[in-house]
């Protein structure tokens, strides 16, 4: 990966390769600014005195990931129309890995912890539901999406002189996704078009119930992926049951409960339709990112699902969020793109909540109302040197403090406890996670090659 290169002011120069950045700190010229992502400050010159080329920042919008890859624009002339096209020289390799999914469930666990209380303790409380504003245009829990996407933007471009942005601004047809045959007047009428929610799903089974077959009894509406476990309200997750069996299953996974019914279980989940909630999350904030991109002043380039699908597969590169971004908007060809790619997990910077809890919502135990202990709070990255036992030796990963002196470790292959006193903070925790993954590598031999020059990075 290329390395983020500050100047003595801490105003971003050009990136270097790594093998650069480590002669630049052997010989004194240079410091560590930050270790993940990796850059280091000059201490010899200004950004006056630099060349810079032109970079740009592509990104590709997922739900539950967004990729970055920062580029370096070139320029090649069309021998045959003589037109000068834009090629990119692929710098660093990001996936932001959000933690939408982790929010939602959260928001849920607490209003009904809230719905708990209060229907326990104060009964004939007057309702209160108009007491919590938000913003305008906020889109919860989407807007986590827009903003880590945002920050990490934003910090990209404290570290590096990026001038040009490039994004993907793709829709998803929701109807279409689920039913491609459908047109015309069908888009208004849906699929409850003259039936009520319960009336439909009993016609749709023919009043049987879809656990035991048994007919003319009492039916209840079932979610066969259960709410509590990520299910939706959607039609085609509702199924009709009789009242024994729907609460002999409660909320297990119809897998488990009809794991010794395996042609049961084929027939019932052919009639269920895929959850489209990733594909609304996308379609939500797209605009919002837009405006949020453009609302930097650098030049907005936007780019459809169809066109990054399409240099993707003429320049014969894999399928990754990533390399996906670094083939985001008008670009003839893509060099340098088998690099390592750092993947961002966003982890939050806590909870407000200071107790565990169990499986029906009472506390077992409290939680350290302080953040900081014996100098480390949890995210802080360190370096261990445990000088006997088990794991004896120097390790690097994520800290999680305790209230007891014995911190939890957590490095890419195992987790163990660890002293204070063997540990020595090299980053201060910001909220993310971090681990490299190796370069990928073309799967299949390239049809088409392209030379976009030699040098990829500018000299300090």
């Amino acid at each position: 990966m290329a390395v983020f290169v500050l100047d003595r002011r801490g105003k971003p120069l050009m990136p270097c390769s790594e093998k650069r950045a480590r002669l630049l700190l052997e010989r004194g010229r240079a410091r560590v600014h930050r270790l993940v992502p990796f850059a280091i400050r000059l201490v010899d010159r200004r950004v006056e005195d630099s060349v810079l080329q032109p970079l740009r920042l592509k990104l590709d919008p997922g739900s539950k990931a967004t990729g970055l890859a920062l580029v370096r624009d070139t320029e090649e002339v069309n021998v045959t129309t003589g037109e000068i096209e834009r090629g990119a020289v692929v710098l660093n390799l990001f996936e932001l890995v959000h933690r939408g999914a982790a929010i939602r469930k959260a928001l849920q666990q607490r209003s009904g912890h809230r719905r708990r209380r209060r229907s326990a303790n104060l009964r004939y409380r007057a309702p209160r539901f108009l007491n919590r504003a938000r913003r305008e245009g906020w889109l919860a829990p989407s807007q986590h999406r827009v903003d880590t996407g945002m920050a990490w933007v934003e910090r990209l471009r404290r570290w590096a002189p990026v001038t040009a942005l490039s994004v993907e601004r793709v829709r998803f047809d929701l109807q279409q996704l689920q039913n491609p045959e459908i047109s015309g007047v069908e888009y208004q009428q849906g699929t409850l078009q003259g039936y009520e929610v319960k009336e439909y799903v009993l016609e749709k089974f023919q009043r049987t119930c879809v656990y035991c077959d048994a007919q003319h009894v009492p039916f209840n509406v079932d979610h066969v992926a259960a709410k509590a476990n990520g299910g939706s309200d959607r039609v085609s997750n509702l199924a009709c049951a009789c009242i024994p069996c729907n609460d002999d299953k409660s909320d297990r996974w119809v897998e488990e409960f009809l794991a010794h019914d395996p042609a049961r279980l084929a027939k019932l989940q052919a009639q269920i339709k895929a959850p489209l909630r990733d594909a609304a999350a996308v379609n939500s904030t797209r605009w919002a990112l837009w405006r949020a991109l453009v609302a930097t002043d650098l030049p907005v380039e936007t780019a459809s699902g169809g066109c990054t699908k399409w240099n993707r597969h003429r320049l014969d590169i894999p399928k990754t969020h990533a390399l996906d971004a670094a083939c985001v908007g008008a670009v003839v060809a893509v060099s340098g793109w088998q690099r390592p790619t750092l993947t961002i997990v966003a982890t939050g910077r806590g909870a407000y909540q200071r107790t565990r809890l169990t499986a029906h919502g009472f506390p077992r135990g409290f939680l350290l109302r302080q953040k900081q202990v014996h100098g480390f709070r949890t995210g802080d990255l360190a370096k261990a040197v445990v000088p006997s036992g088990k794991y004896a030796g120097t390790c690097v990963g994520r800290v999680a403090i305790r209230a007891r002196p014995s911190f939890a470790l957590q490095t890419p292959t195992v987790v163990f406890d660890v002293h204070p006193k063997y540990l020595q903070r090299l980053q201060r925790g910001d909220g993310y996670g971090y681990r490299q993954q190796p370069k990928t590598e073309r799967v299949s031999p390239p049809t088409k090659r392209h030379a976009l020059g030699r040098s990829t990075h500018a000299s300090i």
